[in-house]
């Protein structure tokens, strides 16, 4: 085996633990992970990097454009949007591990906890559900699956719109021998989203674009499981939504599963959020105006948009 290969072997493994230990992969999943892994161990960094990018090798955004970018969205929040946030981050806050509900799913990966966060949601007013995406692969992009929680507003003209909550949601974007400056960026983004599917695209284009970045630093291409396309098909494919723990558990062919990783999980996500929430209090704006003129700035100068 040539350095080349070796280099490229070792990378691919340890983006192999970094998304198990992101709790992103299912049985069917990392079959086809292993697939992707296999093809680009056998082509080299080299052509895995042209067959899964579709993006120009050359023009990669700076990276302290795209912090100011994600700093930009975290704050273009509606009264709905922070009123929603508020609630959610309270009633997270709240949990106990004695709350957490009993998921019989094999490993759980947070499903007690998105469930017990459901009722808690629901008992405040919110048409809230566990949602249970799943893709097949399709090209460069592996077949997955994914949990969610997303919450239905109804207008008054009789049409609905979802808001989406993600409680792992930096762990989607960690990569292999990241540069320092990514994980600044990395370390930005909210430790829970809340926000519109639109919103959420904006902030998946914007890590899709830094990771590349990151990795073309290295010598490194950007991974599949770390590509725009999976990384929109997790929140943006065909679901399944469930307010009660009995129809999720109904659906599946289930194994009780072992709960202490869930109330070490809760705990750590309490502590990160907790943190979160005294450093953008002390961070936040006082001006309004400036703010407002840098939602004007932002809309006449910037360039970055997706559908």
């Amino acid at each position: 085996m040539n350095c080349r290969v070796y280099a490229a072997k070792a990378s691919a493994e340890l983006w192999i633990r970094v998304g198990v230990a992101g709790g992103q992969f299912s049985h069917e999943s990392e079959h086809d992970l292993a697939l992707m892994v296999s093809d680009f161990l056998e082509n080299g960094s080299s052509g895995a990097e042209s067959r899964y990018s579709s993006d120009s090798d050359s023009g990669f955004p700076d990276l302290l454009d795209l912090a100011d970018q994600i700093l930009f969205y975290k704050r273009l929040v509606d009264q709905y949007e922070s009123d929603l946030q508020s609630m959610l981050q309270s009633r997270l806050l709240s949990l106990r591990a004695t709350d957490l509900q009993l998921v019989n799913s094999g490993l759980c990966n947070g499903s007690c906890i998105r469930f017990s966060l459901v009722k808690l949601l629901r008992s405040s007013g919110y048409d809230a559900a566990v949602c249970g995406s799943k893709w097949q692969g399709c090209g460069k992009v592996p077949g997955g699956d994914h949990q969610y929680i997303d919450v239905v507003k109804y207008t008054d003209e009789g049409s609905s719109e979802r808001s989406i909550i993600d409680i792992d949601f930096q762990s989607h974007f960690e990569i292999a021998r990241a540069v320092e400056s990514y994980n600044k960026i990395l370390k930005s983004l909210p430790i829970v989203f809340v926000g519109s599917l639109s919103k959420l695209k904006q902030f998946l284009k914007i890590m899709a674009e830094a990771a590349r970045s990151s990795l073309k630093q290295n010598s490194m291409p950007l991974p599949p499981w770390r590509s725009l396309d999976y990384l929109k098909a997790k929140w943006d494919s065909p679901y399944q939504r469930w307010i009660t723990l009995e129809e999720h558990t109904n659906s599946i062919n289930s194994i009780s599963s072992n709960h202490n990783r869930c109330h070490g999980h809760l705990r750590q996500l309490q502590s990160s959020l907790q943190l979160e929430i005294e450093t953008e209090r002390l961070l936040k704006p006082k001006n309004t105006d400036f703010s407002r003129r840098l939602k004007l700035e932002w809309k006449r100068n910037s360039s970055f948009r997706i559908p």
